[in-house]
């Protein structure tokens, strides 16, 4: 069921979040649509350059000394576009992530090749190496078991666009899983091959079911496909 939005007085332009569109917000949750490149949170090198730090500072409307903040709930890839979903209390966050596994999530991607199987399950078991990177294996006491659904909704003769029901939610796990079976996604430069004339990583949460932490109430959100996915398509 979608859901409109409860209207909330917007600040001032000066303090609306960059990199980013509001697709929702009312006195519990926010939820985003995030462009590609941006982080979700900060790390070592960044800290205010990401979507936590903007919408921050959106709800706060500038004022350092407002107690009001965000919390996040969980995080897209910075070269992830898409659905981001935050709160805006502790205790709203602990009911979404204690129920996240129990939501639905779509993704989309555009991959290398056209697959033989046109709709179908990828299971492997995935761990992480010494330098943070992810990698499948057969042994479920060295890896956690990653399962993702896919079906092929648009072909060319060097790449197909696949609609991704991400049935478990581990690190980077359409990314490897994509790449296990010699179709990396577009623009993935860790799991993938590097390619000239290729933008971004073409990976895009398309929409997200939850249900909300305070009415209860089941809520579908959705961020379109970006046109570059189509274009390369087209190609």
């Amino acid at each position: 069921m979608q859901v409109e939005p409860k209207k909330v007085k917007k600040p001032s332009k000066r303090h609306q979040p960059s990199g980013m569109t509001i697709l929702f917000e009312d006195d519990d949750i926010i939820v985003v649509d995030k462009v590609s490149g941006l982080l979700s949170m900060s790390n070592a090198k960044t800290r205010d350059r990401t979507a936590y730090f903007a919408l921050n500072n959106y709800v706060r409307k500038g004022n350092a000394k407002s107690r009001k903040r965000i919390y996040i709930v969980h995080r897209l890839d910075r070269d992830t576009s898409g659905v981001l979903v935050f709160a805006k209390s502790e205790q709203n966050k602990r009911y979404l992530q204690d129920e996240w596994t129990n939501f639905s999530k779509k993704y989309y991607a555009v991959i290398h090749g056209n697959m033989d199987e046109k709709q179908g399950v990828l299971s492997s078991y995935l761990a992480e190496n010494v330098i943070h990177k992810m990698y499948s294996t057969d042994d479920p006491k060295v890896g956690k078991l990653a399962k993702t659904g896919y079906k092929v909704i648009k072909e060319s003769s060097r790449f197909s666009l696949v609609e991704i029901d991400l049935l478990t939610g581990r690190k980077n796990q359409i990314r490897v899983q994509f790449a296990d079976i010699g179709h990396p996604v577009a623009g993935d430069n860790v799991y993938g091959t590097k390619e000239k004339g290729i933008k971004r990583l073409t990976l895009h949460a398309g929409s997200i079911n939850i249900k909300h932490p305070h009415s209860k109430e089941k809520m579908t959100f959705e961020a379109e496909i970006p046109h570059y996915f189509q274009a390369l398509i087209n190609r």
